[in-house]
């Protein structure tokens, strides 16, 4: 009898135990969404991924040590850094992590988050990173065929020996990846594959893709597209081609994906080689698919497919290398959806991408990062970190835990200086941001701007006349925005109090208060500025009242 007690005992506590877990907020990495705005949680808290990617090749023993000085000079919270199929599964079945634990150890080391990247069936549109014993057997591990039957370094998506394989190592990189990091959360989002799609044709013409390709398009895509049946080249027309690459790629990397959550879930996402615009002068309207960009990745008119086709995948991603600043607004806009965060995992490293990084912070992002961080002398020459992006991380990242807490609630604003438009206003209920670009700037005269557009400012709302306030060649000034109601007409606004400071793990630090020169003109932030102000306002009579009105 006293066995049995025992037994249920254990067998109560085991079942609370259970149910309590069950009840617990995770605190896994994990992707938020409120109120229509997104967060990247990570140990509980929304996390704002200042990030930099290292070279395609700087993953190795020999040249980590050319990675992490680079990294804290970028002063980033975040690395992102590939693993190799070929070096992590040599022979089949047989698999080397070596790699994979130096990145996870030396980012412990330094203080870092980890974002591993996936190089497994596309690279860049290709096939580059599977390894020997795929790419030496291509009648067992097909690759795509173009319309002449030429065979392409690119591997069939509809193949199923293609997919079993890579799902097989996948699968065992994030068994791995439990193991080692499943308490410490050191890797907080993992990159499947790497801008999918193919380089060389359209879609692939093999005959086990034609077979497809002639039958019907599936009736879970068509539901969630609102499209009637038939094949697909009766319901996509003369985008069928593309429409069918993009649909047998999504699916084949949501099984990868699906496959490795099982083993250790956190948030996944693909990175975009997107569609850029064709040169005016060029007699066509669009870019061509499988030429200028690889056909069926999660390009601009592909996202619907992937959104349907790959609910694996947590977040399409755009990678962006365009100086064309309304090109970039405009892939934000295609990107930012109720299903989709704003995340950029690649983008240039010259002054021209620094303003981008206020752009996507404006919307909302989870994360931003530059391309080519590392001292291997292949896209950093003689230890020189490029200004622009470096300033931007190193004044925000004493206060990401604050920033993407105030993103994740709605509450930050951003701008950045437009050809023509110096002066730009942020609205935030009955008070206005008035945001004023380039220096000197001088009384009655209108703001200069800079040469290169490099003004950019964010204002961020802590209570109702209470302001977090940054930026780089700008001035801003607060006003009251033309009266709504009764309440609000007669009254003026002044600053209470401003305070240069920072955030030291969660609480306010004030290190001296502006004013005088500081504030009689707008705060002002020069071009490598790093003061952060936390502003108080109030409102007050715009006359004085009378001595009938007092009593």
């Amino acid at each position: 009898m006293k066995g049995h007690t025992v037994a249920l005992f254990l067998l109560i506590c085991l079942l609370t135990g259970t149910l309590a877990a069950q009840d617990a907020p995770s605190t896994s990495p994990h992707i938020d969404k409120r109120d229509g705005h997104f967060a990247m949680m990570v140990d509980g808290k929304p996390f704002l991924m200042l990030g930099s990617q290292i070279n395609n090749s700087s993953s190795w023993a020999s040249s980590l040590p050319d990675v992490w000085p680079a990294l804290q000079a970028m002063h980033v919270n975040t690395v992102e850094a590939p693993v190799y199929w070929e070096q992590m599964e040599p022979a089949q079945g047989k698999f080397d992590f070596s790699n994979v634990d130096l990145l996870v150890n030396g980012a412990r080391e330094h203080g870092l988050r980890l974002v591993i990247l996936w190089f497994g069936t596309w690279k860049n549109g290709q096939a580059h990173y599977v390894p020997e014993w795929i790419k030496s057997d291509p009648q067992k591990y097909p690759r795509e065929v173009n319309a002449y039957g030429k065979l392409l370094d690119v591997m069939s998506p509809n193949s199923t020996n293609n997919l079993e394989a890579d799902k097989h190592a996948f699968s065992a990189l994030m068994q791995h990846v439990h193991q080692i990091d499943a308490t410490q959360h050191t890797v907080i989002m993992i990159q499947v594959e790497n801008e999918s799609g193919s380089v060389g044709a359209v879609r692939d013409y093999s005959a086990a893709a034609n077979k497809e390709f002639a039958e019907q398009v599936p009736s879970s895509l068509t539901k969630a597209l609102h499209l009637s049946s038939g094949t697909w080249s009766q319901v996509f027309g003369a985008d069928a081609d593309e429409r069918f690459a993009a649909y047998s790629t999504a699916k084949y990397i949501n099984e990868v994906a699906q496959a490795g959550k099982s083993e250790h879930a956190v948030p996944m996402y693909c990175n975009v080689w997107i569609t850029y615009p064709v040169h005016a002068l060029e007699n066509r309207d669009h870019a061509s698919a499988g030429q200028e960009y690889p056909s069926g990745g999660p390009q601009q008119g592909n996202i619907a497919i992937w959104k349907a086709a790959a609910p694996s995948i947590d977040v399409l991603a755009p990678d962006f290398y365009s100086s064309d600043a309304a090109l970039f607004r405009d892939v934000l806009s295609a990107y930012h959806r109720d299903d989709n965060p704003i995340f950029i995992p690649e983008t240039g490293l010259g002054k021209t991408f620094g303003r981008y990084f206020f752009y996507a912070l404006g919307r909302g992002a989870i994360g931003f990062s530059p391309f080519g961080v590392d001292y291997t002398n292949w896209t950093i020459s003689d230890r020189t970190i490029p200004f622009s992006m470096a300033d931007n991380f190193a004044l925000f990242a004493p206060m990401t835990e604050e920033i993407a807490r105030l993103n994740f609630e709605g509450k930050v604003q951003t701008t950045v200086e437009e050809k023509g438009a110096a002066r730009q206003t942020l609205h935030f209920g009955d008070v206005n941001a008035i945001v004023s670009f380039g220096f000197p700037q001088r009384d009655g005269e209108e703001p200069p701007g800079t040469a290169d557009q490099q003004g950019r400012a964010m204002v961020a709302q802590l209570g109702p006349y209470e302001f977090l306030v940054t930026g780089f060649d700008a001035s801003v000034s607060f006003q009251l925005a033309p009266p709504t109601s009764h309440s609000m007409q007669d009254k003026q606004i002044e600053i209470l109090q401003a305070d240069e400071g920072q955030y030291i793990h969660g609480t306010w630090q004030t290190a001296r208060i502006w004013n005088g020169d500081q504030t009689d003109r707008g705060l002002n932030f020069k071009e490598h500025n790093t003061s952060v102000i936390r502003i108080r306002l109030h409102t007050l009579p715009l006359h004085e009242k009378s001595a009938e009105d007092r009593n």
